[in-house]
């Protein structure tokens, strides 16, 4: 089963340099939903920072949705028990 994780960067242009990465606690089941989710994170951060402060040091937002296998066991087999019968 594959799963994807959402990493944010958060970067100025002005100073050539990023914040670390943010690890997305949740994960996702598409890369669909991993990218919308960045988008609108993304849409919903850059807002947060208001214009003067995106305009003063050129910040912009990044994002990967990074692909994880996710390797299920197997059930294991149940033993059934043998019960002895002893004749009458």
């Amino acid at each position: 089963m594959k799963v994807f994780t959402l990493i944010l960067y958060i970067c100025s242009a002005a100073a050539n340099t990023c914040i670390p990465p943010y690890q997305w606690p949740d994960q996702f089941k598409s890369s669909y939903d991993c990218m919308v989710t960045g988008y609108e994170e993304a849409h919903a951060k850059i807002i947060e920072m208001g214009e003067d402060k995106v305009n003063e040091f050129d910040i912009y937002i990044k994002f990967d949705c990074m692909p994880e296998e996710i390797i299920i066991p197997e059930k294991k087999p149940v033993k059934k028990l043998l019960t002895q019968t002893t004749p009458a």
